[in-house]
C-alpha cells in the first residue's frame, strides 16, 4: 500500500459534472458533460506523452456523434533523488536535533512543478520535508495544520540549513 502512496502513478478524476445541476430534479439527457482530470507522475514519466496518451484514449472510446475537448492546465516531470544522497544524511541529522524521533525517508506523489525546473535547467536536487501531522487533511476542505508542527518546522529548516551550510562551506 505505501508504495503505491508513495511511487506509483496516478490518474485521478478530480471533478465532474453535466446536465441539470440546479435544486431539485429533472429528467434531462445531457447535452454536455465535464471532467478535471489529473495525473501524478513517476520519475522519468514525461508529462507530454501522458497528456497525449490519455487524449488517444479518450477519442479512440468516442461515439461517433460526439466530440472531446481538452485543456491543458501545465505539467511537470516527477524526480526522485538517490536515498544515499549526502545532504540527505545532514537533513536527517539536523532533525534529530528538534525532534524525538529520528525522520523518515518516504518517496511522496505531488506536483511542485519549480522543482522539476531546478532539477532540469540548473542540475540541482531540491529537498522537501514536511510537518504536517496524519490528521491535517493537507489539500482538503477540512484542512488543518497545528501550530507546534509549524515552529517546529521554521526552526528545523534553521537547522537544516544550517548543517547545509557548514557542509558546503567546510567548517
Amino acid at each position: 500500500m505505501l508504495e503505491m502512496v508513495w511511487a506509483r502513478p496516478t490518474a485521478e478524476v478530480n471533478g465532474i459534472w453535466g446536465g441539470y445541476t440546479g435544486q431539485g430534479f429533472k429528467t434531462v439527457i445531457a447535452a454536455e458533460a465535464s471532467a478535471k482530470i489529473s495525473f501524478r507522475l513517476v520519475h522519468k514519466q514525461d508529462p507530454d506523452a501522458i497528456r497525449a496518451a490519455f487524449r488517444r484514449f479518450v477519442e479512440a472510446r468516442l461515439p461517433a456523434d460526439c466530440s472531446a475537448s481538452f485543456a491543458a492546465h501545465g505539467g511537470s516531470p516527477a524526480i526522485q533523488l538517490p536515498y544515499d544522497a549526502p545532504f540527505l544524511a545532514e537533513a536527517r541529522r539536523a532533525l534529530a536535533a528538534e525532534w524525538p524521533k529520528p525522520a523518515v525517508m518516504i518517496a511522496m506523489g505531488g506536483s511542485i512543478p519549480v522543482v522539476g525546473d531546478f532539477k532540469r535547467l540548473l542540475g540541482m536536487d531540491s529537498l522537501l520535508v514536511g510537518f504536517a501531522l496524519s490528521d491535517d487533511r493537507i489539500h482538503s476542505p477540512n484542512e488543518k495544520y497545528d501550530l507546534q508542527s509549524f515552529h517546529k518546522g521554521q526552526r528545523s529548516w534553521a537547522r537544516i540549513l544550517d548543517a547545509l551550510s557548514h557542509r558546503r562551506t567546510g567548517r
